[in-house]
């Protein structure tokens, strides 16, 4: 189907012939004008809110059809002469008159008075029917794909003798607009629609014709705060009058241009309409407005997360020109959130005014520098364009050892979302593919080695197994740590006999010594990747010829997968049955290691679990701390945090003797970061005897930052053409303020050690959904906000032996809120209660001895 008009994209005359296009077999009568009452109304609110809180408008004319010219030999197609009057427009539901924008308002006041003339000047349509060819009077169904405002769409028709009822399956539609989505799921949007037009026949004319689409979004992690579109049109006959006469010709372009050869030919699809907006501020005003929201001291603030987001809209909006003009009027303190938002962004603009912005070259600037490949390695939509740019940067000149690290390995956390959405093959990504499989081999300096196994840990190409798995067999420990962690994050499919045998081997020491914090990652990576009966039965067997502590956390480990119900659990079961296996002997180990799991949240939208694994030295020292916290929600993962402390080599200090294979290791204690599926920079606290002697006697006790700042953590973008020929647009974001930070405390006179996790952040989602027609437009706003704080402490006394553990993780009260545009809703605090995180009961003990002691 299409229409001619002199005039047509000036006004939606979509919302008339999108219900006639819907029918198929009935003809107009030559000498007939019909005359019909037409309805187009579009509501905004909340799925489950009160009508009282919906907002929306309803436009309604008359409309007269009469046949100009049918096809002699194709009766089914046929030319109508279509001409809309007496336009009205008005607020959706009931409004008082203060509340009401339309009261007192007329048609021509709101289009205008020359969209108004355009709107109800003539003009026509050809009705040519496609697949379905008649509408026959038995009941009978039909499927076939079709075109109109909302897309190509698959169809499907139910009739029966004066009923015809045509359900559009809108996850088929096609559309040339196309948006985008976070990359996980659980951080995700959802959408639900559903059409239906229900068309009455009376002598094989249309009586009446009732459409209704409704569209849901919602946020994943919180169902609740969800936006409703409802669109309904109707088209009702109201009288048969006496028409024009059938014009004859051959052809339908013939008949036209005798008619008037000034019509035009224009499809049915919906175009965009292109709004300017009268009294918006510009990208300096929204940057004034919110900068002092945007100082490191209001970061743990959902204040901080709310003025990034509008700063994000304002700067997607903004020129190259206009943005350079902010960077280089920002304080210092601001500049680096000021990064974050500019690299959210996303934009050609942003990306090109941050790229001149910033120096590579120069050693100053690292905290800038490391800010906006932060904000790229969590990009919601990256480009072949993001990745080539730091491509050049690392091939180009770089002033800091560190930025270059952090570059090559951000590399990798685009690379494997390029392949996720099939861009796999792009020029560039290709490169850098084989850029960072060649990486560890391609150098002699250690450093750079690690920046290219943490980059494929990032990357999780399937390619890298091999590579990783070489890796971990390595005489360096911090190679095969990381080279292990790496494989821990792969579908378990890609976890292959060959690289099986690779872990076996290095947790049995076949072939020589390995660190203990490399034997225990092996073992976890055995048990989450589809073990064997043998592969079980064997790592159980080695409990009591393990180093002690060892011994104790494969012991806990054990114990959590069977009390965690783990994927493996049911395979240990068995195993324990063998006496030889499980003894007493075998499971009373005692021991300060320990391996726990347990739930931080379980709500009917998204279940958040947290594991904590602490591995001691024989001596009592930290060996290795560490913390994930995993979200699930509609079958989709996202490992949201994983902090590890690594120490080792601090045995001389306490005059006590290394565990087997760690006695020529230099002291080093270091912390890394995962963050939401990207692997960070680890920071290293100190390396080598001397520079651990100079900050234990300079140490403030303050933590040192992993991580800091502005992450667009949701970013949902789409636009949902409506059937009536109107346009919903939806924009989802998610900012989070987050501050992570770890520190190490060790006393001598004392005798303790103390290791911190800190975490703060606020979080701050909100959806917009407007449908605006260049002369009305309305908008409804959902949302959430909430701040906490998370910190995970371990407190060590090796004033003798067995030395006292104790572990807290701890949650402060904090608030959450609804946001919406409802009055219904309101916006009041609700308060969630503090807590300390249930841990293992002989961690409960040995902390009630601690803090007795401290007493």
């Amino acid at each position: 189907m299409w229409l001619v008009t002199p005039f047509i994209h000036s006004v939606p005359i979509h919302l008339i012939i999108t219900i006639i296009s819907a029918i198929a077999g009935p003809r107009l009568d030559n000498d007939k004008l019909y005359r019909y009452s037409y309805s187009a109304e579009v509501g905004l609110n909340r799925p489950t809110g009160s009508t009282r809180g919906n907002t929306g408008f309803r436009i309604s004319s008359d409309v007269d059809i009469s046949l100009v010219w049918r096809n002699p030999q194709i009766q089914d197609e046929q030319l109508l002469r279509l001409q809309i009057s007496n336009v009205q427009v008005e607020s959706a539901g009931k409004r008082s008159r203060k509340n009401n924008i339309f009261h007192g308002s007329s048609a021509e006041s709101i289009l205008g008075k020359v969209k108004l003339e355009a709107l109800q000047r003539p003009f026509m349509v050809l009705w040519k029917m496609g697949k379905v060819i008649n509408i026959s009077l038995f009941k009978y169904s039909i499927c076939n794909l079709q075109a109109d405002a909302s897309g190509k769409c698959l169809v499907e028709y139910k009739a029966t003798k004066d009923q015809v009822i045509r359900t559009k399956h809108l996850d088929t539609c096609k559309t040339q607009e196309m948006g985008f989505t976070t990359h996980s799921p659980v951080l995700g949007i959802s959408g639900k629609s559903t059409s239906e037009t229900v068309i009455t026949l009376e002598n094989g004319i249309i009586k009446s014709a009732d459409v209704e689409e409704t569209h849901i979004l919602s946020i994943n992690a919180r169902q609740k705060a969800a936006a409703k579109v409802l669109s309904r049109q109707s088209l009702t006959l109201k009288k048969i009058e006496v028409g024009p006469t059938e014009v004859a010709g051959k052809d339908v372009a013939s008949v036209v241009k005798s008619l008037d050869d000034k019509h035009m030919s224009v499809g049915v699809m919906v175009e965009k309409v292109k709004t300017k907006c009268k009294g918006c501020p510009n990208l300096m005003d929204t940057w004034k407005a919110v900068r002092s929201q945007l100082e490191p001291e209001s970061l743990s603030k959902a204040e901080a997360p709310r003025s990034f987001l509008a700063l994000l809209h304002s700067l997607r909006k903004a020129s190259k020109s206009e943005i350079l003009t902010v960077l280089r009027n920002c304080s210092k303190t601001v500049l680096p959130q000021l990064v974050d938002a500019v690299t959210s962004a996303q934009t050609p603009s942003s990306h090109s005014a941050i790229l001149e912005f910033l120096d590579f070259s120069k050693k100053e600037g690292l905290v800038l520098h490391e800010r906006f490949l932060y904000a790229c390695g969590f990009a919601s939509h990256p480009t072949e364009t993001m990745l080539q740019s730091l491509l050049d940067l690392a091939q180009g000149k770089i002033g800091s050892t560190e930025i270059k690290e952090s570059i090559v390995i951000i590399m990798g956390a685009l690379l494997r979302k390029l392949c996720l959405k099939g861009a796999c093959e792009l020029p560039t990504v290709f490169k850098v593919k084989v850029m960072l499989l060649a990486g560890p081999d391609s150098t002699q300096m250690e450093s750079e080695v690690l920046m290219y196994l943490l980059a494929l840990k990032n990357a999780l190409l399937p390619e890298g197994v091999p590579v990783l798995a070489k890796y971990a067999e390595s005489e360096v420990g911090a190679f095969s740590t990381i080279a292990i962690t790496a494989l821990q994050r792969y579908d378990p499919q890609l976890i292959t006999p060959e690289v099986k045998k690779t872990l076996n081997r290095i947790y049995h020491q076949n072939k020589r010594i390995y660190e203990k914090n490399v034997r225990a990652a092996a073992a976890d990576v055995i048990m989450s990747s589809s073990p064997s009966y043998m592969e079980v039965k064997n790592l159980l067997l080695s409990i009591g010829h393990l180093p002690h502590e060892m011994n104790k956390y494969m012991l806990s480990k054990v114990q959590d997968i069977l009390r965690f119900e783990m994927p493996a659990c049911k395979l240990v079961r068995q195993v324990m049955k063998d006496m030889v296996s499980h003894n007493y002997d075998r499971f009373s180990k005692t021991g300060s290691s320990s391996a726990f799991s347990g739930f931080m949240a379980r709500t009917a939208d998204v279940t958040c679990t947290y594991n904590l694994d602490i591995l001691y030295s024989g001596s009592g020292v930290l060996r290795r701390s560490n913390m994930n916290i995993y979200g699930q929600s509609n079958n989709a993962f996202l490992h949201g945090l994983q902090v590890t402390i690594e120490a080792q080599g601090l045995e001389s200090l306490i005059a006590a003797t290394p565990d087997e294979g760690e006695e020529e290791l230099e002291s080093f204690a270091g912390m890394s970061a995962l963050l939401f599926d990207v692997q960070l920079r680890p920071v290293t606290f100190f390396k080598g005897y001397s520079d651990l002697m100079s900050k234990m006697f300079s140490i403030s006790g303050d933590p040192i930052s992993v991580v800091k700042g502005l992450i667009l953590l949701t970013d949902h973008s789409q636009v949902i053409p409506l059937q009536s020929g109107l346009r919903a647009s939806a924009e989802f974001q998610g900012g989070l303020a987050i501050d992570i930070s770890g520190g190490m405390e060790f006393s001598l006179w004392y005798r303790e050690s103390k290791t911190s996790v800190n975490n703060r952040g606020a979080l701050v989602v909100i959806g917009n959904v407007t449908v605006d027609t260049g002369f009305v437009s309305a908008g409804v706003e959902v949302g959430f906000e909430t701040e906490a704080t998370l910190d995970f402490i371990t407190t060590v006394q090796f004033s003798e032996y067995p030395f006292l553990v104790c572990m807290q993780m701890d949650k402060t009260t904090f608030p959450f809120r609804y946001l919406s545009t409802n009055q219904i809703l309101g916006s009041r605090d609700q308060l969630v209660p503090g807590s300390e995180f249930p841990l293992h009961q002989e961690n409960s003990n040995m902390c009630k001895k601690v803090f007795e002691q401290a007493w």
